[in-house]
């Protein structure tokens, strides 16, 4: 299974505590990440994580780009809702993309929290049957 992570400045270093509390679930799985959050999460958890570009340079189009060829499986996107940013419209793209390729998605620490829940249970397995 394949969980890709993205966080705006805002949010990062919510990214980072949210990945140290359930680095222990997400170490069984292949992790992506835009560039900066994927850094940061790398050097606070020891987790291997292939890094794309930063959001801001085109990471989140190669998310984007992987969700659409079914290379990933969960998407935990920590948006920040009160600032506009530049790149939004490859935010709601991407959140477009997990709608059309049944991809679960958490904008929030509790959406996230339910998610890695779900699947630390074995709940989002059925996503494997799907390929």
């Amino acid at each position: 299974m394949n969980v890709a992570l993205i966080a705006h400045d805002a949010k990062k270093e919510l990214m980072v505590q949210f990945c140290i509390a359930y680095c222990g679930i997400l170490s069984r799985y292949n992790i992506c990440a835009t560039g900066t959050t994927g850094k940061l999460v790398g050097e606070a958890t020891g987790l291997q994580i292939q890094r794309f570009l930063s959001g801001s340079q085109g990471g989140d189009q190669q998310i984007a780009s992987a969700i659409s060829c079914n290379e990933v499986d969960l998407l935990i996107f920590f948006r920040d809702p009160l600032t506009m940013k530049s790149h939004e419209p490859n935010d709601i793209n991407i959140l477009r993309l997990c709608d059309v390729h049944n991809i679960p998605v958490a904008t929030n620490i509790a959406t996230a929290e339910a998610l890695i829940h779900a699947l630390e249970n074995g709940d989002l397995d059925w996503r494997e049957y799907m390929r």
